[in-house]
């Protein structure tokens, strides 16, 4: 017999850091019989990623392991558990299933899951920037809302689940071939202890050099994103929640309307001084002659409100009403 919809509601299961975080046991495993045939993806700040073949599968898979200067960091590895397990806990159609975790025959963390092939957001604004007339159209507004609503729908069952994923950027909104979407890159997530703590609290950088490029995630104590994190993350509130994600997802949106980054400045002190104040252009400040709806202005504007008591109380919400405007815009 078919259980009733409330019974599903009853299996949701919130994750906790003393299920994401114990280290594996000691073994030999057999990864160099099983991967072979390896090539570099990316060479990320803190994670080497691969691609290689799955000899016991027959497929081709992402492999992901600690580059070899993190190795012997038991803070690295313990937030490369947690970004494995978290990816595989949260079974969700927008986020990548993981496949395997294990050790490698020298006894080094690695995992794998399914190979993505696409574009990244940041690689679409980068090309609709180029005018490029393939991208443009194919990923028109009402294209790009719709991935962005798949993105929150992921991000809403990962708060559901207790999870905060902090490092909400373009670069980590994948969008296939054929159309999927994936939130990605969990190595960032706040998972909670069973007595309701978080896991810690970061420290702020006082000062990054300006040729970094501060769409990336940075390694060491700075652990997040500069141009997409919120007051809360600069602040380093060790009461971080779920608006801070919703934020993050407003300076998407935000650039999604104008292909520019919200905040801007030339070091990290000045954009995390322009984030705690709030100072930023409207969209249609900054891009007057892109025409921007002003419904959807107000509500990336609510998303990034300084004060988080201001911002939607849920990604549910915020998804609400860009679905509200979607079908408003359908109909005008």
């Amino acid at each position: 017999m078919q259980p009733e919809p409330k019974d599903f509601i009853s299996l949701s299961k919130k994750l906790f850091i003393e299920e994401t975080d114990h280290e594996l046991p000691e073994h030999v495993a057999t990864r160099d019989m099983r991967y072979t045939d390896f090539k570099t993806i990316e060479r990320g700040g803190v994670c080497l990623i691969q691609s290689c073949k799955d000899n016991y599968l027959g497929r081709i898979v992402c492999h992901k392991s600690l580059r070899k200067e993190f190795i012997n960091s038991k803070e690295e590895r313990i937030r490369f558990l947690r970004e494995a397990r978290v990816t595989a806990m949260l079974q969700h159609p927008n986020t990548i299933p993981v496949y395997d975790i294990s050790r490698d025959t020298r006894g080094h963390y690695f995992f794998t899951m399914k190979l993505l092939y696409g574009y990244t957001l940041h690689g679409i604004f980068e090309k609709l920037k180029e005018n490029d007339s393939e991208i443009r159209r194919e990923f028109q507004l009402n294209r790009l809302l719709g991935a962005f609503i798949q993105v929150a729908n992921a991000l809403d069952y990962a708060h559901e689940h207790g999870v905060i994923h902090r490092d909400i950027k373009p670069m980590n909104i994948a969008i296939g071939s054929y159309g999927e979407v994936h939130l990605i890159d969990w190595g960032l997530a706040k998972v909670w202890h069973k007595d309701e703590k978080f896991v810690e609290v970061e420290k702020r950088v006082p000062e990054l050099s300006s040729t970094k490029d501060f769409r990336l995630t940075h390694a060491g104590k700075l652990k997040a994103t500069p141009l997409y994190m919120s007051p809360e993350q600069v602040n380093n509130d060790a009461n971080l929640d779920a608006r801070s994600d919703i934020y993050s997802m407003g300076t998407v949106l935000y650039e999604i309307l104008t292909l520019e980054t919200m905040i801007q400045g030339k070091t990290i002190n000045e954009l995390m001084d322009n984030i705690t104040n709030g100072r930023f252009l409207t969209p249609s400040e900054r891009k007057p002659d892109r025409n921007i709806p002003r419904g959807l202005e107000e509500i990336c504007l609510k998303a990034v409100q300084t004060d988080r008591e201001k911002r939607y109380r849920k990604v549910s919400d915020f998804i609400d009403d860009i679905r509200e405007f979607r079908e408003a815009s359908l109909h005008s």
